[in-house]
């Protein structure tokens, strides 16, 4: 059969924040410095209006908004698709408040009872609506111009808040999403018979891609700065493993594209150096495969006591290595009562499926004894998207206050650490992703700047805690204490293990090394020479290490 090949090309942006010019701080909205009269230059230069983003809940509040719709918040609260939709709105709203030293939080609520009024937070005052790499350029110009902090905001997906600060200046890049297809692909600099046959699921392929209930996760920008996993990582590899060019606008204003024949260096920083630290990425090329038939296995099971769930962990561990070299790749739950997870096996067949998940399947079974009941199929479908659509296409994943903590598992430690990190899992209440291992694993640690442990590593597991609107700043703080607890004994325990920059979180034990590596001074060195402003800063990203716990002024 004839299939007609491309390679995608997705137009993206991702999270920043910005220099400090002479003063050593950055020109944030509410001070003397802020250009509010020059504004107006800037919109007769970019091709949208200005925006004025607000936060998710602010149509709430009738009297200081009255144009909002607060049937549309409440309906839609919880869908990442909407809140991507809105600059102002992040994924775990969170991010969109601020604590004040004294302990108040300055937040919108859906429950307007809980605060009288709705003030900015952290949300970002006013921004460009980008459509093209040249509104970026006349964007970060304005903002070196008037040493403005700087904040962008692709989907705004994001555990860390990076894409969002106080009293700062946004570049919005969620509305450049334009698709094209090439079937003779040729990165610039390449010579010509180097070609990439590649396309998506219309032209019978299939790529790399984050998955999200949804599918509210930004196909490159911080996904892909960041590392960019999958649950078809253990078969293909990483998003970074996967990019064949990448474009993006400088603080200087230069539009440079990059590949492995071009601008090298910083195209191998772009690919898991962390997002918001280099430039605004524009554009992506990405490789893909061929479509194939795909195996789904589902595994539940209910649990009557800690110590039982605790068996199931560590037995669950030490199937990872097995599960990812097979192939499979997917993502679970963990808790005291139950654990399940599901796992795709592309270009599997049957009979492979079955071998493959059978001495899982035994050993579960044996602990009916203490108490664990479970269940497990296997499903064939013609390809990865018909699974995609099934599982991916419906439900919500947004909306909730959390704040997450990850750790890459290595196969030494799921080997020899599986009871202690079992006992830990259970007790935070965990998800984890079979996204490592496999093909993750046979790629060169150093054929990008992502963190080397990702190749030493076959899965990834998450704690987090949560919290309802209006809860007090108190309670919060008990919270992000026992955070602090996981992150502690899950470091204790594997301290070569690293952790994911995407899913960490703002309190992680020497994050340089947790989330770059051994890469870390060499991108460190990177972004000095492709960031010669300081413009683009975030939390715990490369160089962030020389401002102030706000990012707002440089020591």
């Amino acid at each position: 059969m004839n299939v007609l090949s491309a390679i995608a090309v997705l137009a993206i942006g991702g999270p920043v924040t910005v220099w400090a010019g002479s003063s050593g701080c950055l020109c944030a909205y509410g001070e003397s410095c802020w250009p509010a009269s020059t504004f107006s230059q800037l919109q007769s230069q970019v091709s949208q209006p200005l925006i004025y983003p607000l936060p998710s809940a602010s149509a709430c509040y009738p009297l200081s908004h009255p144009s909002g719709n607060c049937t549309a918040v409440q309906a839609n609260w919880l869908d990442g698709n909407w809140r991507a939709s809105i600059p102002g709105s992040m994924e775990a709203p969170n991010f969109e408040t601020i604590t004040f030293q004294n302990g108040t939080i300055d937040a919108c609520y859906r429950n307007t009872s809980i605060a009288g009024t709705c003030d900015q937070g952290s949300v970002p005052v006013i921004g460009v609506d980008a459509r093209s790499a040249e509104d970026i350029q006349t964007a970060v110009h304005f903002a070196v111009q008037h040493n403005l902090k700087l904040v962008v905001k692709n989907t705004g997906h994001d555990f860390l808040g990076r894409s969002t600060a106080r009293g700062s200046f946004v570049v919005w890049t969620h509305n450049m999403k334009n698709i094209t297809y090439n079937s003779a692909f040729v990165p610039q600099g390449a010579p010509a018979s180097e070609t990439y046959e590649a396309a998506v699921n219309n032209y019978g392929r299939l790529m790399v891609g984050g998955s999200s209930a949804g599918g509210s996760i930004g196909s490159s920008g911080g996904w892909l700065a960041g590392g960019g996993h999958s649950a078809l990582s253990p078969n293909y590899g990483l998003g970074v493993d996967n990019a064949l060019e990448i474009s993006v606008v400088l603080s200087s204003g230069k539009f440079l594209t990059e590949n492995k024949y071009q601008n090298s260096d910083l195209f191998w920083a772009l690919r898991g150096g962390g997002g918001s630290t280099y430039g605004i990425v524009t554009s992506v090329t990405y490789r893909t495969y061929p479509s194939v038939p795909t195996q789904l296995y589902t595994y539940q099971a209910n649990i009557t006591n800690t110590s039982a769930a605790v068996e199931l962990v560590g037995g669950l561990l030490r199937f990872q290595t097995q599960f990812t070299d097979d192939g499979w790749g997917g993502y679970g739950f963990i808790s005291a009562q139950q654990i399940s997870f599901f796992i795709f096996g592309p270009n599997m067949t049957n009979e492979t499926a079955m071998t493959s998940t059978q001495a899982w399947h035994n050993f579960s079974a044996s602990l009916t004894q203490f108490g664990v009941v479970s269940t497990d199929k296997l499903y064939h479908a013609p390809s990865w998207y018909t699974l995609y659509q099934l599982i991916f296409s419906g439900g919500v994943e947004n909306g909730q206050n959390v704040m997450i903590t990850n750790r890459l598992l290595s196969r030494n430690s799921v080997a020899t650490k599986y009871v202690e990190l079992a006992e830990i899992l259970v007790n935070c209440t965990a998800s984890f992703n079979m996204v490592a291992g496999g093909k993750v694993s046979q790629i060169n640690p150093n054929s990008a700047g992502l963190n080397p442990a990702w190749r030493k590593a076959v899965t990834e597991t998450v704690c987090g805690v949560s919290w309802d609107e209006g809860t007090s700043a108190v309670d919060i703080e008990g919270m992000i204490s026992q955070l602090k607890g996981w992150i502690k004994a899950t470091y204790d325990l594997t301290p070569n293990d690293g952790a994911y920059f995407n899913e960490g979180s703002l309190f992680e034990i020497n994050w340089q090394e947790t989330f770059f590596g051994s890469h870390c001074a060499t991108l460190k060195s990177i972004k000095d020479k492709y960031d010669p402003y300081r413009l683009f800063v975030v939390a715990e990203g490369v160089g962030s290490e020389e401002w102030n716990a706000d990012l707002t002024c440089r020591y």
